[in-house]
């Protein structure tokens, strides 16, 4: 678990989380819980059925994930949700609205009560990429959302379809410099954090990629196994597929080797100072109440800090990620400038 303490389609699919009783269980006592107990204040681990009794939620609460189910966004919601609907005794629904790089989920939530009751499950490309991205973007995701509390971090997978001709990270390099015309890799879509990555790799490594957007990690992960696309970059989406062995991974994208793939190189053992990390966390727009948003970061501290919630996480390639609300915050600034430093340097806009 990474723990940080810090100053200061188009389509919907929804569905309703039900409580599971398996998931019942508290924490037991580890150096990881008393680091949590500090972040908390000292509060205290609170059984988890006591959220119950809370005004918070009355009713069923909405958590809106800007991809098409099956990537990690989608993964680390569902879960979120189960324990989430266990703590409180209301349903939570998982609504997808992919597309425009995740401005129409964020679209969807500030059109919603500013009551905690419609919540966004967001990733760093979203709220820290698309500000630089779109000239004439009619939401700023630093000023109309407030970021409630983190959920998981994980890396990318650089993966080809088996039918490509390398079984390493320098054997794909020297393919692909020699490749005519140039391989094609799929991302999830124009702007994305996968997109992003890649032109990262080219850059430090000399190669040249066709990019192929689609509309998430999932479909563009579909379309490397089918052959459409020869070289993905991806995350929970592409996990069980390396794993089936549908696609063939090459490296990670992390400062250190992935838990689930622990034989696996990084990048930056061979690019150093290559590395990408990913993150998920819920976002309520930013004229929640601020006595909302504080119950809601307590108990979704609370559920990411259970072992058996990480090591559900972690099946998928996730890890429990827990900040302060100033950590968050200091990181969300940090990938800010970052990003916008590489998409000025790249010459991307979608606009």
């Amino acid at each position: 678990m990474r723990t940080i303490h810090a100053s200061g389609h188009d389509g919907v699919a929804e569905h309703s989380v039900e409580p599971n009783a398996s998931t019942a269980g508290s924490r037991n006592s580890a150096p990881q819980r008393r680091q949590f107990l500090s972040i908390l204040g000292g509060a205290g681990l609170w059984p988890i059925t006591s959220w119950a009794q809370s005004t918070y939620p009355s009713r069923p609460v909405r958590i809106v994930v800007p991809t098409a189910p099956g990537g990690a966004p989608d993964i680390a919601a569902r879960l979120l949700g189960q324990y989430f609907s266990e703590a409180t005794g209301q349903s939570v629904f998982i609504e997808n609205r992919g597309g425009a790089n995740g401005n129409i989920a964020m679209t969807e939530v500030l059109r919603s009560a500013p009551d905690g009751h419609t919540l966004l499950l967001g990733a760093d490309s979203y709220i820290t990429i698309n500000p630089h991205m779109y000239s004439k973007l009619t939401i700023d995701p630093l000023r109309d959302f407030a970021p409630v509390a983190s959920v998981s971090s994980n890396d990318f997978l650089l993966t080809v379809n088996p039918q490509l001709p390398v079984k390493t990270l320098p054997e794909f390099i020297e393919y692909a410099r020699s490749a005519k015309p140039p391989l094609a890799f799929g991302s999830a879509g124009f702007g994305s954090q996968h997109q992003l990555a890649m032109e990262m790799l080219k850059r430090q490594t000399g190669i040249d990629l066709l990019h192929v957007p689609f509309r998430g990690g999932t479909p563009a992960t579909t379309a490397a196994i089918a052959g459409e696309v020869q070289v993905l970059l991806a995350g929970g989406s592409s996990r069980p597929q390396v794993k089936a062995g549908y696609l063939r991974a090459l490296a990670s994208t992390g400062r250190k080797r992935a838990s689930d793939f622990p034989d696996l190189p990084t990048i930056n053992e061979f690019y150093p100072g290559y590395v990408v990390e990913i993150w998920l966390g819920i976002f309520a727009s930013s004229t929640t109440p601020q006595p909302i948003r504080a119950t809601l970061q307590e108990l979704i501290n609370t559920i990411v800090a259970r072992s058996d919630y990480a090591t559900k996480l972690n099946a998928s390639g996730l890890e429990p990620l827990i900040l302060t609300t100033a950590g968050f915050t200091e990181m969300i600034q940090q990938d800010y400038a970052k990003y916008g430093k590489l998409t000025k340097e790249i010459g991307i806009k979608l606009d």
